[in-house]
């Protein structure tokens, strides 16, 4: 009733949905930096929707299943192989005790997201299993450490697999066209304006808005740092506040900083507004080199489109 990981690539964690009403102690949420990818993971294998799973990113991952289940695999594109046999992203498939999952370098994305039936069985912290590094939270043995080569992860047995095996690769879901996003090269990302949006003078606002950005190389589950046209602000002595996900902070550079699952939860920098929920999905598969275009977006209409996607993952039968 194990997976036996053979390799992590750069890095795997284990993450649910975040770690929720603890960040008046300093504590982040952490979490699926891609959720769309993370919720269909789940959804494809009728699991809760807070199962746990293992993020993958940039890949070279490789593992062992050592009890029948049935497993999705959702998020970039990793050149994935089941026992020697190509599988693609965005499907879920039946798996066979012994059965080897191994992954290449993404192609597409930077993120991939695998799930088991059931989820992956880890003692919560913090009413949570999700991995957060910097603060020493969640993961395997609850201190926030990255996966490792040649650790097991408990997992429930599949009875529906227990009397079938399988030559090749078996799909048995997969997610439709229509939901499955293309990580392109370049994206148009939604903005409510917020925090200190009226420090911002019109005209600095306009450059924010119109400029082409470049996502760097300095980028991370706490931010991605972009480079472009910088920007500033009149107001420069701010009081530290809380700090939502994809809030975005102009330090003294003017080199905007969206903040992402393992931010800090208070900074002092200026911030021009907030990234909208579904657009953090599409910027955490940004590689860097990709180009980022800002638009603003009304509030209530950001969280009408929130709440109908958390509805569709409510009821939607795959």
């Amino acid at each position: 009733m194990t997976l036996r990981i053979n390799s992590t690539g750069p890095l795997a964690l284990l993450q649910d949905k975040g770690r929720f009403g603890h960040q008046s102690v300093g504590v982040t949420p952490g979490g699926p930096m891609d959720e769309h990818a993370f919720d269909w993971a789940n959804k494809l294998l009728g699991n809760d929707p807070n199962a746990t799973q293992i993020e993958i990113t940039l890949g070279q991952f490789s593992c062992t299943f050592y009890a029948a289940t049935t497993m999705a695999l959702t998020g970039a594109d990793m050149q994935a192989k089941l026992n020697g046999d190509p599988i693609v992203p965005w499907q879920s498939y039946a798996i066979n005790s012994g059965d080897k999952l191994e992954m290449g370098a993404a192609s597409a994305g930077l993120r991939a997201y695998l799930s088991v039936s059931g989820g992956f069985k880890i003692d919560n912290i913090l009413g949570s299993t999700a991995t957060v590094v910097r603060d020493g939270l969640g993961g395997l043995e609850g201190n926030g450490k990255p996966l490792k080569a040649n650790v097991l992860i408990r997992y429930s047995v599949d009875v529906s697999q227990l009397s079938t095996v399988f030559s090749e690769p078996r799909l048995r879901k997969q997610v439709p066209n229509r939901f499955i996003p293309t990580y392109g090269k370049h994206i148009k990302v939604g903005v409510i304006p917020s925090y200190q949006y009226d420090d911002f003078l019109p005209e600095e606002r306009e450059r924010f808005f119109s400029a082409v950005y470049t996502v760097s190389n300095n980028i991370d589950r706490m931010g991605y740092r972009l480079s472009g046209e910088a920007i500033q602000c009149q107001r420069n002595n701010l009081i530290s506040e809380g700090i939502a996900l994809g809030a975005i902070q102009i330090p003294n550079d003017g080199q905007p900083i969206v903040l992402m699952r393992d931010r800090q939860t208070i900074g002092g920098y200026p911030k021009i507004g907030c990234v909208i929920h579904a657009d953090i999905s599409r910027l955490s598969q940004c590689v860097p080199g990709s180009t980022v275009q800002f638009y603003e977006k009304e509030l209530h209409s950001a969280e009408a489109e929130l709440h109908i996607q958390r509805q569709f993952f409510t009821s939607y039968n795959s």
